[in-house]
Parts: structure tokens; C-alpha cells; sequence
């Protein structure tokens, strides 16, 4: 398998008898896997299959599936809202009984809004059916193509993760070369400072290396180092599994981070302070990236 992303775009056209659509599906990042359909108005039904489609697919993402539809013999008959109509009816008596406008015009009240609505005849049963059917279908090869999308940008994201591995990796190694030499730094770090204090320190050189020690095991980096090795092994293998990586990829980047944080608190050296925060900036660009990983 390979990684997916979390972004992509399909639409797909249909038609079904009188009735003619097209459907798109949009997809962006999501924590969690969010489906949202928005069609004409009878076609609520739809919303489950939309759900159900997007479940059977995907496991994050806020997904969006637009349904357009029109029907060739959409005129339909014409029929009058008494309701409508009656409330306008009052309100212009009103106002002329005020003297505040004319009497109403049967012309003037059938062009305002809502007193002349246009009817369609309801479908047969089974035609409407099959109708619905049909746009389910439809709706199911746009998620199929918005599929694709997503795992074409999990293609291209994938070299920019083991990328970025790969640095941290680098980096690791460049810290495990450089931490070696803090036990001396801290040592003559040591020594410096009691000779400032006291001046001649020959007479305590086993006391000087004892506390040299303390200080050293204090700012020993072997135990982050390694876990920061088997944090970049556990990445390359989910990054290679492909499937639905994102979440544990995201917490691996958490994880990452907080060994980073403790490498630099620990540094006893400025080149290995620069290098655990180099680590720590390639590091949140792993984790930018991750965000779009299904």
C-alpha cells in the first residue's frame, strides 16, 4: 500500500430519464473523517449513502459532496399560495386604510414573491427510485476519483517525508559524534572555573574528575540519541507501509520533538546546541507535512 493524502477534487456527470446532474467531491485535511452532502431539495435520502460511500473509503478528512440536478420537464404547474397571498392581502388593506398606499392590483400581488409557485408532478415511486440510484451511483465513482487524488498526493508527499527522515537521521548521527566530546568540555569547564575561584586546583585533580563525572552523566544525550534512532526506524516503516499512516505518524513527530527539547536542555556544547536545534526545525517541517497524510 501507499500513503494517501488528505486533499483532492472529482466530478462526475449523470443522467437518469428527465433528471440530469453533476456531482463533486472536495476533500481537504481533517483530524477525523467528516462527510457532508449538500443536494436539491427531495434528495435528502442521499445524505446516508454519502456517509456509508465515504466511510467504506476514507478514514480522515472533511469531505464534501455537492449534487446538482435538474430536471428537463421542470415547469411543472402553476398553483396559487392563498396563504401567501392572504398575508399581503392585509397588510395592503392596512396601508390603505392609512391612506398610506392605493388598493392592490391583482397583477401587482401575483408578481410578489412566494404567492405563485411552480409544482412538479411527483415522480413514480420506482422511477424516483431508480433515479436516486443512479445518483448514488454517481456519488460513489466521485469518491472513487477523489480515492485516486488522494493517493497521488500521497505519492508526492511520500520522497518529502523519507526526505525529511533522512535529515533527521543525518542529524542524529552529527549529535552522536558531537556529544562525545562533552565530557571533556564539561571537565575543563570545571577546572576553569575553580581555578577562578581558587586559584591553584593541582591538589585537587580527583576532585575535579569526580565532579566533572557528575556533571557529564547529567548531560549524557546516549539515552535520547537512541530513542531518536528508533523513532527515524518506526517512521521509514510506516511511511513504506503506506495505508492510513497520518495519526501514528503524528504522534511519532510528537515524540521526535520531545527528544529534541531534552538533547538540547542536556547540550553542554554550543555545536551540539546548534544541531539539536536544527534537528528541531527539520523536525516540525515532518510534522507540517504529516498534517496531509490521511
Amino acid at each position: 500500500m501507499q500513503l494517501s493524502g488528505m486533499t483532492g477534487f472529482a466530478r462526475v456527470e449523470g443522467s437518469h430519464g428527465p433528471w440530469s446532474w453533476s456531482v463533486e467531491a472536495r476533500s481537504v485535511n481533517g483530524r477525523n473523517l467528516e462527510a457532508r452532502f449538500r443536494g436539491p431539495q427531495g434528495f435528502d435520502g442521499l445524505e446516508r449513502a454519502v456517509r456509508e460511500a465515504a466511510q467504506s473509503r476514507f478514514q480522515r478528512g472533511q469531505i464534501t459532496i455537492g449534487l446538482q440536478a435538474r430536471r428537463a420537464d421542470a415547469a411543472g404547474a402553476a398553483r396559487i399560495n392563498t396563504e401567501a397571498l392572504d398575508r399581503y392581502l392585509a397588510l395592503a388593506a392596512e396601508l390603505a386604510k392609512d391612506g398610506r398606499a392605493q388598493p392592490p392590483t391583482a397583477d401587482g400581488l401575483l408578481s410578489l414573491k412566494g404567492v405563485i409557485e411552480t409544482v412538479e408532478e411527483d415522480d413514480d415511486p420506482e422511477a424516483r427510485a431508480a433515479v436516486e440510484a443512479a445518483m448514488a451511483a454517481s456519488i460513489a465513482s466521485a469518491l472513487d476519483q477523489l480515492k485516486v487524488a488522494r493517493l497521488q498526493e500521497g505519492a508526492a508527499l511520500t520522497p518529502v517525508l523519507s526526505g525529511a527522515v533522512d535529515r533527521i537521521e543525518a542529524l542524529v548521527a552529527q549529535a552522536e559524534t558531537e556529544a562525545t566530546a562533552q565530557t571533556t568540555a564539561i571537565r575543563e569547564r570545571f577546572s576553569r572555573r575553580l581555578a577562578e575561584l581558587l586559584g591553584d586546583t593541582s591538589a585537587m585533580d580527583e576532585r575535579i574528575v569526580q565532579e566533572a563525572a557528575v556533571l557529564a552523566t547529567k548531560a549524557d544525550v546516549r539515552e535520547e540519541l537512541d530513542r531518536l534512532a528508533s523513532h527515524v526506524a518506526a517512521a521509514r516503516g510506516l511511511i513504506g507501509g503506506g495505508g492510513a499512516a497520518g495519526r501514528k505518524l503524528d504522534f511519532l513527530a510528537q515524540e521526535f520533538m520531545r527528544e529534541a527539547n531534552t538533547l538540547c536542555s542536556k547540550s553542554a556544547t554550543t555545536v551540539l546546541t546548534a544541531t539539536g536545534l536544527d534537528l528541531k526545525a527539520v523536525i516540525e517541517q515532518l510534522r507540517e507535512q504529516i498534517q496531509n497524510v490521511e
